[in-house]
């Protein structure tokens, strides 16, 4: 019996799009006049601290759930509609908290362009 020759299956889509990535040629970075290169690293550069907020508050939200579960550990005692509490924190305060957070960030990332 001869061996299997292996064959690679694409769609014609991605054909398509590593055909035209060859055709485009290499990007180049736009380049900026001085006084807009200078306003986009100062935005930057307020975007980023902001960023800093909000990274620091979705790691106290991620690790202080488990340390109130250590502290009190009765949270897993109570139940509501047959489920511990503590499993509904888990889901329940996470998620929302973190659409929040990212809605939060958004706008305050946006405001420094809104004003300049």
């Amino acid at each position: 019996m001869a061996p299997h020759r292996r064959v690679a299956v694409t769609s014609p889509q991605t054909r398509l799009a590593h055909a035209r990535r060859r055709s485009r040629g290499r990007w180049r970075v736009p380049a900026l006049d001085p006084v807009d290169a200078e306003r986009a690293v100062g935005l930057f550069r307020v975007q980023r601290r902001r960023a800093v907020l909000a990274v620091g508050l979705l790691f106290a939200l991620v690790l202080l759930l488990p340390v109130v579960f250590a502290l009190w550990p009765e949270l897993d005692g109570i139940h509501v509609v047959g489920v511990p509490l503590s499993w509904l924190m888990v889901v329940v305060i996470p998620f929302p908290a973190m659409v929040f957070l990212a809605v939060w960030q958004l706008r305050r990332a946006e405001a420094p362009e809104d004003e300049s």
